[in-house]
Parts: C-alpha cells; sequence; structure tokens
C-alpha cells in the first residue's frame, strides 16, 4: 500500500505545471591574448558597479579590479602608479569592452557604458578586440582572463542578465 501510495504521488507530481525557466542571456567572448600566467575571474555578487585599471606608463595593461556592489574584487595583475577609475552610476551598466593586445600582454582596455561613457587605458598599438554581449538585454558579469604577476596577458567578457 505504501509503495503505492509514493508511485501515485511521484506520477501526480510529473503532471503539475512548472512555471518556465527563466531566460538567462548568457554569452561570453571569448578571450584574447597570449594567455601565460595565472588565470582570474572577477566574479562576484550583483552587478558591477566600477572598475578600476592599472597600466605599466605607456605600455601595456599591469592590473584590472571590479566592485560588484559595494565589494572590490582584489587585484588582478598588478598596481603600477595611479588607477584609472570608472564609477557608475545607478541603473547604469557595461555594454561594451573593447581593446588592444598581442601574444603577449593585453595594451588597451576600453569599458563603455549603457550611458554612452568610456573608461581607456592603455595604449592603441597592436591588434584590436570588441567584445559585446549577443543579447540586448544583457550587461557585463565579469571579466575572465590570465596573469603572470607583471600584466594582464589576456582577457574575456561573461554577459548576462543580473537580477539583484
Amino acid at each position: 500500500m505504501f509503495s503505492f501510495l509514493v508511485f501515485a504521488v511521484l506520477c501526480t507530481s510529473c503532471f503539475c505545471k512548472l512555471p518556465p525557466a527563466p531566460m538567462m542571456h548568457y554569452s561570453y567572448s571569448k578571450s584574447v591574448g597570449g594567455g601565460s600566467g595565472t588565470s582570474f575571474s572577477t566574479a562576484g555578487d550583483g552587478r558591477i558597479t566600477a572598475i578600476r585599471v592599472w597600466e605599466h606608463n605607456n605600455a601595456y595593461i599591469a592590473g584590472i579590479q571590479v566592485r560588484n556592489g559595494g565589494i572590490w574584487s582584489e587585484v588582478f595583475g598588478k598596481k603600477v602608479g595611479i588607477a584609472q577609475e570608472l564609477e557608475l552610476f545607478d541603473g547604469e551598466t557595461i555594454v561594451q569592452v573593447s581593446g588592444k593586445y598581442h601574444s603577449n600582454y593585453v595594451y588597451q582596455i576600453m569599458f563603455l557604458t549603457s550611458r554612452g561613457r568610456a573608461l581607456i587605458v592603455g595604449q592603441p598599438v597592436q591588434r584590436s578586440f570588441n567584445f559585446y554581449s549577443i543579447h540586448p538585454d544583457a550587461e557585463l558579469k565579469l571579466l575572465s582572463g590570465r596573469t603572470n604577476g607583471n600584466g594582464i596577458t589576456s582577457v574575456g567578457a561573461h554577459w548576462g542578465v543580473v537580477t539583484a
């Protein structure tokens, strides 16, 4: 009798209508650069609210740091001199990441926001890259890549809808 009851409950649960799964609108912009060194990810909770970037004087990108909500990530790469920083307004998002790279380092990185503001750091030399989401309602969720401790050797972008 007990096994019949368990079977009936399992069968009934199969007929329950579940709400549709939310659309994640996730996409990944494949990383560029040489890719030597240690991997990193700027993943954090909530929306990106600010970005800091350090550059070796007239050379390549030394380090990157991202703030999610009010919490800063660790510095990926290295702090050199004074950081260039972009603090986002309420509701503003990063919709494009572009720049220049070579086989050894990322030489320039540019973050473009939904309000048309930009942070451009580094030198406009070498090969170009341009990252953006394939979904119009998605935003930059995190950066990933590699660093050799002296600078950023590769970078990629992850896009999605932030629900908080």
